[in-house]
C-alpha cells in the first residue's frame, strides 16, 4: 500500500490523505558560504568571529574595570549592528577516555594502571549524572549590500513569471552574472573591513580571536543543525595549528 493511503478494517480504500511536508531547506536562510563569507538569501552577506572566553571573576578588580571600559570603548566605536551568540552543547569525552584506556595499556607500572582505570570509571560516572558542556562565543558581523547583489535575489524571483522577463541572450546573462560577481566581491571588501575593526575592537578588551573560514563555517553550522550527531562524534570546529582559541570551556 503506497504512503498517502490509509486502509480500514473492512478492507475498503478510503480517500488519499494529503500530505503537505514541507522542505526543511525553505527554514534556513543560508543561501551559500564561500570567501569565508556567509550568504544570505535576501543577499546580505555575514562574517563570523570566534572569541576566547576569560574568567572575569578571577581578574582584579583594576583588571575588571579596564576590560569593562574597554569593551565600552568597542561598542561605542561601532556604528553598525552586531549579534553575539554564545553557544552550549553537550562535550563528548569517549575519545578522550579511548586515550585514557591505551595509556593503561601501554603503562607498565601496575600502580598507574590502577590509578587510570579508577580516573576512567569516575569520568564515566561522573558524565552520567552531571552533562558537561562547551560553550562557543561567536560575534556576527552582517553586511547589506545595495546594488547587483542585493537586486539578484528579486530578479530570481520574477524569473517564475516569464512575462515579466526578456528573454536573454548568452552574452547578456554573461554580463549580469560578471556584474553579481563584481558587486560581490566589493561587498566582500567592505564586510572585511567592519570584521578587521571588530576584531581588533575585541583584541583590546584582552580576548583571543579567529575569523571562520569557509570549512569552519560549514562545520559550525553543521553542529548547529545536528546537534545528536556533534555529541556523538567528536568534531573539532578549528584546524589544529591554526592560531586562535580551538576549544572554549
Amino acid at each position: 500500500m503506497s504512503i498517502g493511503h490509509r486502509m480500514s478494517y473492512n478492507g475498503v480504500m478510503r480517500a488519499p490523505i494529503k500530505q503537505e511536508a514541507g522542505n526543511s531547506l525553505e527554514l534556513v536562510d543560508i543561501k551559500d558560504v564561500r570567501d569565508n563569507a556567509v550568504v544570505m538569501k535576501d543577499g546580505s552577506l555575514r562574517q563570523i568571529i570566534m572569541v576566547g572566553g576569560v574568567n572575569f571573576s578571577l581578574k582584579s578588580e583594576a583588571e575588571q574595570n579596564m576590560m569593562t571600559q574597554a569593551y565600552q570603548d568597542f561598542l561605542n566605536a561601532i556604528d553598525f549592528p552586531l549579534q553575539i551568540v554564545v553557544h552550549s552543547r553537550k562535550v563528548n569525552v569517549s575519545a578522550y577516555l579511548e586515550t585514557l584506556i591505551k595509556r593503561k595499556e601501554t603503562e607498565p607500572t601496575p600502580l598507574l594502571q590502577s590509578q587510570i582505570s579508577e580516573y576512567v570509571e569516575f569520568i564515566k560516572g561522573f558524565v552520567e549524572k552531571n552533562a558537561i558542556m562547551e560553550k562557543s562565543f561567536l560575534v556576527v558581523v552582517p553586511f547589506y549590500p545595495t546594488g547587483a547583489l542585493a537586486i539578484a535575489p528579486k530578479a530570481a524571483a520574477t524569473g517564475f513569471l516569464p512575462f515579466l522577463n526578456k528573454k536573454k541572450g548568452s552574452d547578456e546573462e554573461k554580463k549580469t552574472d560578471e556584474e553579481v560577481e563584481r558587486a560581490f566581491k566589493e561587498s566582500l571588501v567592505q564586510l572585511g573591513q567592519r570584521t578587521n575593526q571588530v576584531a581588533a575592537g575585541i583584541e583590546n578588551i584582552g580576548l583571543e580571536v579567529s575569523v571562520l573560514e569557509s570549512e569552519e563555517l560549514v562545520e559550525l553550522f553543521y553542529n548547529f543543525y545536528n546537534p545528536q550527531t556533534v555529541e556523538r562524534e567528536k568534531i573539532n570546529l578549528l584546524e589544529e595549528g591554526r592560531e586562535g582559541p580551538k576549544q572554549l570551556l
